[in-house]
């Protein structure tokens, strides 16, 4: 049985403070701004089997857990120095976050926009004051810095602007997550009721997520280090 934050053979500190990220602007004829806020990059993951059910018709189920698995630990590698959690409910997709150095935040039976919720919860409860929302299908995603330098939310939507693939926002709020049709309408009015400010980055690399034949012959189209598991 997996706990509920499992983390074996490593320990993450709860303080937060170690992990602060510069965050600031320059504006023209004043000096740099600079303050300090602890970030988290936070990847649901569903089990690798079960995957990428879509892509059935263009590739074999090991072909399909193969690339998921590629495409999340490609995500977690983007996150760069940003502490790393994975929020899931699958033993083998824990093990392997552990494997990848991540936090692994088990929330069995939630349903991804539960799991989601509880785990900004958890993180904002170990001193995290921002964590950016990532999903583990982002093949092309190479940072998430310039998503996570705002105050308030930050959504990245998919390339035909019905998704959300990448959102960030502050912890301790009343914004509630709605990932599944048009979430990125649904999430662009729940910033507003929860008075947050508003910032859309449209970004054709992590707007390119992994769900259709559709999406995968995009990524054919793309340089990219998953080319081995296209096929």
């Amino acid at each position: 049985m997996v706990p509920a934050t499992w983390t074996p053979g490593w320990e993450v500190s709860s303080d937060a403070s170690q992990f602060l990220f510069l965050a600031g602007a320059a504006a023209a004829g004043t000096a740099y701004a600079r303050s300090t806020v602890a970030v988290a990059l936070l990847v649901p993951v569903k089990a690798f089997p079960l995957a990428k059910s879509r892509l059935a018709n263009v590739l074999v189920p090991p072909g399909r857990a193969a690339l998921a698995r590629a495409m999340a630990t490609s995500v977690l590698r983007a996150g760069g120095a940003l502490p790393k959690a994975v929020v899931c409910d699958d033993e083998r997709v824990a093990r392997w976050a552990a494997s990848q150095g991540a936090l692994v935040i088990w929330k069995p039976g939630r349903g991804l926009n539960a799991a989601v919720t509880e785990a900004v919860e958890d993180l904002g409860a170990r001193g995290f004051q921002r964590v950016v929302v990532a999903h583990g299908d982002l093949p092309l995603a190479r940072s998430f810095d310039e998503v996570a330098d705002f105050d308030g939310v930050t959504l990245v939507p998919d390339r035909r602007h019905l998704g959300t693939n990448v959102l960030c926002l502050p912890t301790g709020t009343s914004f509630t997550f709605g990932y599944g049709v048009d979430s990125f309408a649904f999430h662009t009015e729940q910033a507003t009721l929860a008075g947050l400010d508003v910032r859309v980055l449209t970004d054709a690399d992590l707007g390119l997520d992994i769900d259709t034949a559709d999406d995968l012959d995009e990524l054919r189209g793309r340089p990219t280090s998953l080319a081995q598991h296209q096929r």
